[in-house]
């Protein structure tokens, strides 16, 4: 009973903030254009923030586990082999291809995934996911690359690759709060107290943003598409691979880490990537509507089998 209601206690705030977000659109006081700045914002600003901000604060010898990064650079690599090749056996369309493939194996670790774990084991114990984004954005974001140029004939463009990772303000953060970890680099604290008063708006804001980003429209159409779309990521996907991780002695934010990078819903992003690629844009939308509306209720199965189990 009590892992149930603590897998409540985490859900329902990330739904009712979903919600907000949708009911703030519906009734106008939210429009596109204030949406897009203000995900912007999280994006560069906030978010950027939290991340920091959580590995500087970490402890090093309880954050820092090389054996888990390099497990999840390895699922996410044999991931996105497997759709890969699996994806072509049953999706005869070039466009659709890349887009399931995407859809399938990027999370939306970041803006979703990590306000999750700072929500299970609080700001303090949430460095293990933050320290993740090092490894886990930058092969979202090539593999997604690799993914959609691979089936639209093209050949991917390593050096436009690795400007756009170089660049990410989510990276830059996490790399930053690393360097200050490692060299025992101290800021002063009102410097620190700021940047908290500033972090705190990422979660909260982020799902705002993304409940005010809901097309319920976008779910028609493709609807076979859709659907394996938003069970391989939401179902299939940790279903293969948390108890791997399980197996492999991970328990606590490590495996809380794994969770969010497994089950979170699809990026956001990979709808604007897919329609800069020349894939299909709608069903790209779709499968981050789908997986982010459904998530609500697989991550509380998901969160409360792993209580249950005493993995986590």
């Amino acid at each position: 009973m009590d892992n149930l209601i603590l897998s409540f206690t985490v859900v329902f705030p990330l739904f009712a903030q979903l919600v907000l977000g949708y009911g703030l659109k519906r009734i106008k006081l939210l429009d596109d254009h204030t949406l897009s700045v203000c995900n912007k914002l999280v994006f560069r600003v906030f978010l950027p923030c939290l991340l920091f901000l959580n590995v500087y604060r970490a402890n090093l010898a309880q954050v820092f586990n090389a054996r888990l990064l390099a497990w999840a650079a390895a699922v996410i690599l044999v991931c996105f082999c497997a759709l890969m090749v699996l994806v072509p056996l049953f999706e005869k369309n070039p466009k659709k291809r890349g887009v399931l493939v995407q859809g399938i194996f990027r999370s939306n670790f970041a803006l979703f995934g990590v306000p999750v774990a700072v929500s299970l084991f609080g700001q303090e114990n949430s460095g293990v996911a933050s320290i993740l984004t090092v490894v886990v954005i930058p092969m979202f974001n090539m593999l997604s690359v690799v993914a959609l140029e691979v089936f639209r004939g093209g050949k991917p463009n390593a050096r436009r690759m690795l400007l756009g990772i170089a660049k990410n303000p989510l990276i830059l953060a996490t790399l930053t709060g690393l360097v200050f970890l490692l060299l025992d680099l101290s800021l002063p604290q009102v410097i620190v107290d700021a940047l908290d008063d500033i972090s705190q708006v990422a979660t909260p804001l982020s799902l705002v943003v993304l409940g005010g980003s809901f097309e319920f429209s976008k779910l028609r159409g493709s609807l076979r598409e859709m659907t394996v779309g938003i069970l391989g990521r939401l179902v299939l996907v940790p279903a293969v691979f948390l108890p791997l991780f399980a197996f492999l002695g991970f328990r606590g934010a490590e495996m809380g880490a794994a969770l969010v990078m497994l089950a979170s819903p699809t990026a956001v992003s990979s709808f604007p990537m897919a329609i800069e690629m020349d894939a299909d844009g709608t069903l790209a939308g779709q499968i981050v509507v789908g997986t982010t509306l459904f998530c609500i209720v697989t991550l509380f199965f998901w969160i409360f089998l792993l209580k249950e189990l005493g993995w986590m």
